[in-house]
């Protein structure tokens, strides 16, 4: 009789014995058609089987699954441990790293953490399983409420003491998330707008490269890219990276300069900086759903991040680029051309 009375089965695991009998309780809500999250103690996670969702904390999942020392790492086990306990979703809450959302035949979720100041986390679990059972007796999909979740945890971490959050609070945080960032932007606020895009069911393509001095034939091949998805994602080198990668005399433009020129065009969504030789770390925590690079690479075996995209069920192509049309014939042109003056 209670349970019908309810959309959502809140079970907190204290590891006080309280929850002795979570098997049955997860029994009797699914079969009254109920969802069932809960917040798991202990390094036993098998008596949870069947739940709907769980939402570790990052201490307790490493607990269960082993140390993780990378994004990849967390999707690959929190994946296979989804897959074992029969969930629906997967929630680990990571601290100051954010949250992760797991979901089968779904793109990873790496959220960012909303926290502006952390005061006292006494209690953001409660509240982030409590905002998240709001959310999805209201309608909302797991990543939705995950948003929703998130931000409340940003807020309530930012209260001293056991603190709660109002409707109001929430509401007036959640304003922000329409005004997206756009061009070029922080690998933080990247993260945040692949986020609010994939809540929004779109699909994200990802390219990466040094783009020293844009021409027709990069242009057709970011539209391209664009065409394959909804938002395009371009990893671009720092002004360092391109020196190790092409020479010291390179690049000829500055980042700046790069950034400002392919923000300017209208295939291109958000603009990324990285200062590695290789972008496979970045690609392996966006996780796209959709990779690009261009047609010198004669096999999708040989681009950085293929395998990563592939676990997560993306896609990876390679375009062909316009004859005749690259950065080192233009330089090459130029130098030509003054030699001869």
């Amino acid at each position: 009789q209670t349970l019908s009375q309810h959309d959502v089965v809140i079970l907190s695991d204290y590891g006080k014995g309280t929850l002795a009998s979570v098997q049955q309780l997860i029994g009797e809500a699914k079969k009254a058609g109920k969802k069932v999250l809960i917040d798991p103690k202990g390094s036993d996670f098998k008596k949870y089987r069947g739940a709907t969702l769980i939402t570790p904390n990052w201490s307790e999942f490493q607990a269960v699954v082993g140390d993780c020392n990378s994004d990849e790492d967390v999707v690959t086990r929190g994946l296979a441990l989804l897959v074992e306990l029969e969930l629906e979703a997967l929630l680990v809450t990571r601290g100051e790293k954010g949250m992760t959302l797991l979901q089968p035949n779904e793109a990873p979720i790496h959220m960012p953490t909303q926290a502006q100041e952390v005061f006292d986390v006494t209690g953001a679990g409660d509240t982030v399983i409590s905002t998240l059972a709001a959310g999805l007796a209201a309608g909302s999909s797991f990543s939705e409420a995950t948003v929703l979740a998130n931000q409340a945890a940003g807020l309530v971490v930012a209260k001293l003491g056991t603190a709660t959050i109002s409707q109001q609070e929430l509401k007036a945080t959640l304003h922000t998330l329409d005004d997206m960032p756009k061009g070029f932007v922080t690998a933080d606020e990247l993260d945040v707008a692949i986020t609010t895009a994939r809540v929004n069911g779109e699909k994200i393509v990802l390219t990466n490269g040094c783009f020293d001095i844009l021409h027709p034939g990069h242009v057709r091949y970011l539209q391209q890219a664009k065409d394959l998805g909804d938002r395009l994602v371009i990893l671009v080198n720092d002004d360092a990276s391109v020196g190790r990668l092409k020479g010291p005399e390179r690049p000829i433009n500055p980042l700046e300069t790069r950034a400002e020129m392919l923000s300017a065009l209208a295939c291109v969504d958000w603009v990324c900086a990285f200062t590695e030789d290789s972008p496979r770390e970045h690609i392996c925590r966006i996780l796209p759903d959709v990779l690009v690079k261009g047609g010198d690479y004669k096999r999708i075996e040989d681009i950085e991040g293929h395998d990563c995209v592939a676990v997560a069920g993306g896609a990876t192509y390679v375009l062909d680029y316009v004859d005749g049309c690259s950065t080192t014939n233009l330089i090459k042109n130029i130098r030509d051309t003054e030699s001869k003056r």
